[in-house]
């Protein structure tokens, strides 16, 4: 049984793109054993996945935020050595870092025992990281984020990436049960230069509601909280729910109706599970990094370009 050990720590929309990848790995090695090296807050999504074997979760984010503390060095210095003795207790026969940064990625790749592969100095954003692998691949960089991951898996493990995306996320297994339909907004995102105006959340959420569709609004941060109840607070059928972990959150958004909302990690979790998505996007690219699935999707705005209410809303009617 060969030992394959993934390395893609964040964000959570890179996360859910690498799963496609993971889930062909599984097809077309069926034996293998798959872990994954992950961010601790993404790895409740990762375990919910049917093909992975085992998840190491890393805290860099959280040792980043910790270190100018000196009361926490410590803590830190104890979780660094017991995350590095997990992740040397195996040896793998391959490495896959689809993340591609020196710091976040390649230098848990070099940490870790087995062959090691990245992207070569050309196809990746910080060429540097390619140094720290054993062989490097070359992958274009103008492809999708998806087809990015599921390239450099196929060529890592030596075979051709085939057939439809799938994520390997069962809705229907997954769906939290409701007593009657509901559709999620999701206005989050870490990026202020991809988010749509309030005001205009409002606007949609009026027409939803003349529906009598009965509206989510989740949230990560507290700046996101206090956004959510702004928006929920204009309108007569919208619910701001406690915050969740990871894999509730998902359960959440399996279950919806239907999801409209800018480009953020749920998002694309919304386009894994197959639920009918409208995706609004305003400082970001969609031919690099859309949501990709097989339900019904339709991408409005692009880079610089935020669509208007009626555009949201006359997309959303497709996909309905």
């Amino acid at each position: 049984m060969s030992d394959i050990l993934f390395i893609k720590t964040s964000s959570l929309g890179d996360v859910i793109h690498h799963m496609p990848a993971l889930t062909e790995a599984r097809r077309r090695r069926p034996g293998a054993r798959l872990s994954w090296v992950v961010e601790e807050a993404f790895a409740p999504l990762v375990r919910l996945h049917p093909a992975i074997d085992h998840v190491i979760p890393v805290a860099v984010r959280r040792w980043r935020g910790a270190a100018l503390a000196p009361s926490s060095w410590t803590s830190i210095w104890a979780e660094t050595t017991g995350f590095i003795r997990t992740l040397r207790e195996r040896h793998y026969d391959e490495v896959v870092d689809t993340q591609g940064l020196f710091f976040k990625s390649a230098l848990i790749a070099r940490l870790a025992r087995g062959r090691r592969h990245g992207y070569d100095a050309n196809s990746i954003r910080e060429p540097a990281a390619s140094r720290l692998y054993d062989t490097r691949h070359k992958v274009a960089r103008d492809l999708h984020a998806i087809a990015r991951n599921r390239l450099l898996t196929a060529l890592a493990l030596g075979y051709e990436p085939e057939g439809a995306i799938d994520f390997g996320l069962d809705r229907d297994k997954l769906a939290t049960p409701a007593a009657s339909p509901y559709a999620i907004l999701l206005h989050a995102t870490a990026r202020p230069e991809k988010e749509w105006p309030e005001a205009s959340w409002i606007a949609l959420g009026k027409q939803f509601e003349a529906r009598g569709t009965a509206l989510v609004l989740p949230w990560g941060s507290e700046a996101e909280r206090a956004r959510s109840n702004r928006i929920a607070g204009a309108l007569a059928r919208a619910t701001v729910p406690e915050k969740q972990p990871l894999d509730r959150v998902a359960r959440l958004i399996a279950g919806a109706a239907f999801v409209v909302g800018v480009d953020t990690g749920l998002l694309h979790l919304a386009a894994a599970f197959g639920v009918p998505l409208t995706a609004i996007f305003v400082g970001s690219e969609p031919g690099l990094t859309g949501p990709m699935g097989q339900g019904r999707i339709e991408i409005v705005g692009g880079k610089s370009a935020a669509p208007s209410v009626a555009d949201v809303a006359h997309a959303l009617e497709r996909v309905l």
